[in-house]
């Protein structure tokens, strides 16, 4: 796999404690898109502009990918926790699949690192995409996942 400080960022801060756990949370019960989460964190952290205009650019650049690719992998992958096959085995294609889904979410986070804005603005903790990304989908998010990452945003 190619690496850029975009997916370099995204992998380092999805394995710190609880982040993980946060991030799906916020993706089952409040509508968010965990690259473009991702995405939104990383352009506060590096100085990057972030506004409405900008949230919904990296929306529409990446939107379809995860409508057709992203979500079915997903789909896929957590239908086959149940035991469709009467006792089959199927975790052995269940991790591939989880691997493509990765994949997926890889070249999703490639497609917004190429058309990141240039820095142009001081760091800052990132905190602020979260506010901004729940106002976009017109969501109030779940405080629990919000404390772990702003926990998770200050180290």
């Amino acid at each position: 796999m190619t690496s850029d400080p975009l997916w370099t960022f995204a992998c380092a801060f999805y394995g710190r404690p609880g982040v993980a756990a946060a991030c799906l949370a916020l993706q089952d019960e409040g509508g968010a898109d965990v690259p473009l989460l991702l995405y939104l964190i990383w352009c506060g952290r590096t100085g990057r502009r972030l506004d409405a205009s900008a949230l919904a650019g990296a929306e529409a650049r990446i939107g379809p990918w995860r409508g057709q690719v992203i979500s079915p992998l997903r789909a896929i992958r957590r239908a086959m926790r149940s035991d469709i096959l009467s006792g089959q085995t199927t975790e052995a294609l269940r991790e591939r699949i989880k691997l493509a889904e990765i994949e997926a979410e890889r070249l999703a986070l490639a497609a917004l690192f190429e058309a990141a804005p240039v820095p142009d603005m001081p760091a800052s903790s990132g905190g602020e995409a979260l506010a901004l990304y729940a106002a976009h989908l017109g969501r109030t998010w779940p405080e629990a996942p919000l404390r772990v990452l702003a926990t998770a945003l200050e180290g």
